[in-house]
Formats: C-alpha cells, sequence, structure tokens
C-alpha cells in the first residue's frame, strides 16, 4: 500500500475519531462504492442497499475507536461491519415475516455457457431477486465464504436451512441464469 494513501486513510481515521464530519464525509466518500457493492449482493434493490450501507457507516463511525490498525486494513474491517449490518438488516426482516419456509432441496449443476453470456449487472439482478433467506446465505457462502456452521450462528438457523437455502438459492438462480441466456441468445438470432 502506497505511504500517501495510508498517511491518508490514517488523517481520516482520526479526523473520524475525533468526530470530525469532514473526516467522516471523506472517509464514506472513498469507500461508498465498494460497500454499496457488498450492500448490494444482500438488498432488494438500491435503495434498501443505500439504508443499510448508512446504517453500516453509521455503525463505523460510532465503533472507530475500537478499529486497530495493528489488526487489519480499515477497508476489511469496513467490510465486515456493511456485512453484519445487512445480517442484521436480514433478521428484522425475517422478525417481520417476510420470509419463506424451507425445506431440503438438491443443486443441479449450472451450465458455465449460460452465466459465461451475462455480465456482473445481470447477475447482481438475479441475486436480487432471490428471497432474503436465500440471498444471505448465498452471499455469505460464496461470495463471503463462511461456513455453514458460521451462516447458521449468524443467522440463528440450524446447518441443514443453511444448506438448503444455498442449494435452493442455486436451483433458482441457475434457472433465472438459464432464461435470460435463452432470453440473449433469442435476440442474437433475430
Amino acid at each position: 500500500m502506497p505511504i500517501a494513501y495510508k498517511l491518508m486513510l490514517e488523517q481520516l481515521i482520526n479526523g473520524c475519531r475525533r468526530g470530525d464530519r469532514d473526516a467522516q464525509r471523506k472517509l464514506y466518500e472513498f469507500f461508498h462504492g465498494k460497500m454499496m457493492g457488498i450492500c448490494m449482493r444482500y438488498a432488494n434493490c438500491r435503495d434498501e442497499a443505500a439504508v443499510i450501507l448508512n446504517t453500516g457507516f453509521f455503525k463505523v463511525f460510532k465503533k472507530i475507536d475500537k478499529y486497530d490498525a495493528e489488526q487489519g486494513q480499515i477497508e476489511a474491517w469496513i467490510s465486515r461491519i456493511m456485512i453484519n449490518t445487512a445480517i442484521d438488516h436480514y433478521r428484522k426482516e425475517i422478525r417481520k415475516g417476510r420470509t419463506v419456509e424451507i425445506s431440503d432441496a438438491r443443486f443441479e449443476q449450472q451450465q458455465p455457457m449460460a452465466v459465461d453470456q451475462l455480465n456482473a449487472e445481470d447477475i447482481l439482478k438475479l441475486v436480487q431477486q432471490l428471497t432474503p433467506a436465500y440471498r444471505a446465505v448465498f452471499n455469505l457462502y460464496a461470495i463471503e465464504g463462511y461456513s455453514h456452521k458460521e451462516i447458521a450462528d449468524q443467522l440463528g438457523i440450524s446447518e441443514g436451512t443453511s444448506k438448503s437455502n444455498l442449494a435452493k438459492a442455486r436451483k433458482k438462480l441457475q434457472a433465472a441464469i438459464e432464461e435470460q441466456f435463452a432470453i440473449k441468445q433469442t435476440n442474437y438470432a433475430r
């Protein structure tokens, strides 16, 4: 990491610790895009992602004194807060009753050719169409690298439910990707 970059971040962090609004704004702007990307993976839409993002940054500024540069980079620390904020948001949705009942499912291999025809934005939109339960487990397992035990602990579900939600999420994504691929192939043939 370049020294100028490291010094700039250190100054922003110290400013945030002092409650300096300008430093908070700059830190927010500096990490906005990357953190919004994380939030978008867990949200239904951009507005919901913005709520998660802003709640997450509120936590960042509230807990900035707990950040220890010796333990790791600020970006990783903020990312972890965003992921945990998204999980908290998901839990609130559960309490509101906005989830569906889950059961065992099996995963069938998707065809790589279909997914290769989609861009990242298309895939993100498909992930956002998953139910909150499926989306949370899919993101935590496939993107963040959590184990099913860790996911179960984080979301307050059983490991079996985590595995089932992942399988169903993959199956729904597979079907959606194949549908998108078929549409693109039809449009291409015209």
